[in-house]
């Protein structure tokens, strides 16, 4: 997760979560908290690799994105995107409007 200042600028970089083979868990009181505590954290963006190199994003990325969203806007906080990266290339959800 990259936390942002109000000009965009990237303020901290930080691993919110540590997947498996076949999956990875976002919490998003840990996604919260690590914003709220990076002092000037106005926005975010997270990004997650998928190592099979499939760049569709699961119903599950869509909808932890969609949660993740909305809960930023009772905090002041804005998702700007989140992405899948690849070895062949990369994903961006808000690009693909699936946010």
């Amino acid at each position: 997760m990259a936390c942002l200042n109000k000009s965009n600028k990237m303020i901290g970089f930080f691993k919110v979560s540590t997947g498996a083979v076949d999956g990875s868990m976002v919490d998003p009181k840990v996604v919260f908290t690590t914003a709220l505590n990076t002092p000037g954290t106005c926005a975010i963006i997270l990004a997650h690799n998928h190592p099979s190199g499939n760049l569709k994003p699961s119903e599950q990325d869509i909808t932890i994105t969609k949660k993740l969203k909305e809960g930023g806007k009772i905090l002041d906080i804005k998702l700007l995107d989140h992405l899948i990266i690849t070895d062949e290339g990369y994903l961006s959800l808000n690009d693909e409007n699936l946010m």
